[in-house]
């Protein structure tokens, strides 16, 4: 038997006996008809040396053949073993079509690899191991397939941690519960939960099921309760208890459907107008196409490669007041290799748009809780997925704004009221980043590394009535703009940047500020 990690030991002929019926590649790339002989050695009669030595000598042979010319075999057969609990067609489903597909032994043994690499990718195993046999002796240039997995030894994993928000000021506590393969089908149930102090609080439960039966498309539903609180910015608190079901799921395409039941309140009692007209009770019925593609070399310090993203959702699909809307993002991401220090150019652009839908659409209103953003501390290199962050601006730090209104008894009648940003209904955003090493070894070793960059960004509101005094030259020269430089150091699960932000442009009411910047940031 020999590991489908090893080529040589694919077809070490010792494995076989020292006669191994298997195909022979001709000159032409067809199978011969005769058949591979291997001499006859008694081994026995070697010494240790000697044995070492023809042992080698076959290894080398092996290694010369696989390295000159393909070398056409067929699968005889997937043998599954280990499978004390996991249902043996989800792995065939898995693994069998694309090891039966390989028609020469390079190609299996890539196969052999994709096959493992999906396996381990459901969660379920502790190890997978995937094994080359000799077929049949009456089946010349077949070979049996072996794939032993190790099922997990507790079916149960949790996780719990602290976590900082510098852009709001604001740390959680976020803790997740998982119940792995309960039915045998890589069935994941988990429990979530996460309070943040001063802003966001959720508990959910959920179950995914990567393949069941005939269906060949991943399953997911999920039901959530959550809270945030978005009064220091736009004087509402949200409450969304919500049910999401994962339709269509692939390496590229993802479609969703998500029911909730949407509370708006204002505590404070002093937010604006346009946040006044939405308080209340909704009902939200959505449905949302993802479209993505990433074939980076890193989430965290991409180096080279391109990303495109794309979302379409389209909201209000039960006739609601208020709710009926279509939202539409894009994302491009390119990373080029300058060849020196590690160096890297990252750069992206994002747009996105949301339109009310019914008759008078455009005098209706969007949702301000669907609406785009700009501002946050987080990394627009890591960010992927729509409207990049702004750096140096406050989380909702851009765009149209409408004064609070003044409480009798609370507020000062001389001061300057506060302000709610409303958020845009379309966004653009930009950024560029350039990575370089650091000279110090003691930081390279770390992947502690440095950067520079640029962001810029702007946001307009057209729904009730404003598309008739947008103008294309005004929204292009309102952009607002940060460069900075930093120190960005990398972990396995989020990246660190300490930055100093310098503000190019902004406009009157913008919450921008230039200076040092903490963040904290993990890839999308």
């Amino acid at each position: 038997m020999a590991d489908a990690s090893d080529p040589a030991a694919d077809l070490n002929p010792k494995d076989a006996g020292t006669r191994v019926p298997e195909p022979r590649a001709g000159s032409n790339g067809e199978t011969a008809e005769e058949e591979y002989e291997y001499e006859e050695v008694d081994e026995d009669e070697l010494d240790g040396p000697a044995a070492a030595a023809v042992e080698r000598e076959k290894v080398q042979s092996v290694l010369r053949r696989l390295s000159s010319d393909p070398v056409e075999i067929r699968v005889h057969d997937v043998i599954i073993r280990g499978n004390a609990k996991t249902k043996e067609q989800l792995i065939e489903a898995e693994s069998a079509d694309i090891l039966r597909a390989a028609t020469t032994v390079q190609d299996l043994l890539r196969a052999a690899s994709e096959a493992s690499a999906r396996l381990r990718g459901l969660d379920v195993f502790d190890a997978v191991n995937i094994t080359l046999d000799a077929g049949p002796p009456e089946l010349p240039g077949t070979t049996n397939v072996v794939i032993e997995v190790v099922e997990a030894a507790s079916p149960m994993t949790g996780n719990a941690g602290v976590y900082s928000k510098p852009e709001a000021r604001s740390w959680s506590l976020e803790g997740a519960l998982k119940l792995k393969n309960l039915a045998g089908y890589a069935d994941i149930w988990d429990a979530s939960v996460a309070y943040g102090w001063d802003q966001t609080s959720e508990v959910g439960v959920g179950v995914s099921v990567p393949r069941f039966k005939s269906i060949p498309t991943p399953l997911m539903a999920r039901a959530s309760l959550m809270s945030q609180d978005w009064l220091k910015f736009s004087s509402y608190k949200e409450r969304l208890l919500g049910l999401s079901l994962g339709l269509v799921s692939t390496r590229n395409h993802d479609l969703s459907y998500n029911l909730a039941w949407r509370t708006l309140t204002d505590p404070s009692h002093s937010a604006s107008q346009s946040i006044r007209r939405q308080l209340g009770h909704n009902l939200l019925s959505a449905l949302k196409y993802t479209y993505k593609i990433d074939h980076r070399d890193s989430h965290l310090r991409p180096t080279r490669g391109y990303a495109f993203h794309s979302a379409s959702q389209v909201g209000g699909l039960w006739d609601n007041k208020g709710l009926k809307f279509f939202r539409q993002e894009f994302d491009v991401r390119a990373a080029v290799p300058f060849g020196f220090y590690n160096a890297a150019l990252n750069f992206g652009l994002g747009a996105g748009v949301i339109l009310p839908l019914g008759r008078g659409f455009m005098d209706s209103a969007t949702p301000v809780t669907d609406r785009f953003n700009l501002g946050g501390h987080s990394s627009p290199v890591c960010s992927m997925g729509g409207i990049s962050s702004l750096l140096g601006f406050r989380t909702r730090g851009v765009g149209p704004t409408e004064p609070r209104r003044l409480v009798p008894g609370k507020s000062d009648s001389a001061a300057v009221p506060a302000r709610d940003y409303l958020g845009g209904d379309l966004a653009v955003s930009a950024f560029a980043d350039l990575s370089f090493d650091l000279p110090l070894k003691v930081f390279r070793d770390a992947g502690i590394h440095g950067h520079a960059f640029l962001t810029a960004g702007n946001i307009a509101k057209l729904s009730e009535g404003n598309y008739k005094n947008f103008s294309l030259d005004e929204f292009r020269r309102s952009f607002r703009s940060t460069a900075g430089v930093g120190i960005i150091l990398p972990t396995k699960l989020f990246r660190v940047e300490v930055n100093y932000c310098y503000i190019l442009k902004q406009s009157e009411h913008d919450s921008g500020k230039t200076g040092i910047q903490f963040s904290f940031s993990s890839p999308h």
